[in-house]
């Protein structure tokens, strides 16, 4: 069972944050009717909203707008029986360039 917050609970949390929908209103360069509309049909935020949102309220970009916003990702590692020999360089693989590559040859 997952406890993550939908983008509409998020919405609700960070109008909750603002203080009040006029509060919220504001500080997204909306009205209020605006806001209120938005929470009564459920709707999410919109995108053109998410980063100043995420900024004043401290709400998520990604619990806010997931579609628009994966998770980053917490780093990769290798496998903790994998390594990497002394000496042997590592490299970085751009794919696109790769299969560029191959066609050209």
């Amino acid at each position: 069972m997952s406890t993550a917050a939908t983008p509409f609970e998020s919405l609700k949390a960070a109008v909750g944050r603002a203080g009040s929908q006029s509060a919220f209103a504001r500080l997204c360069g909306v009205s209020q009717t605006a806001v209120w509309k938005w929470l009564q049909s459920g709707k999410r935020l919109p995108a053109e909203h998410v980063l100043t949102v995420e900024a004043k309220t401290g709400v998520s970009r990604h619990d806010l707008r997931p579609d628009i916003y994966p998770p980053e990702p917490s780093g990769y590692s290798l496998p903790a029986d994998h390594s990497v020999g002394e000496g042997v360089p590592t490299i970085s693989c751009d794919r696109h360039a790769l299969l560029k590559h191959e066609r050209a040859a």
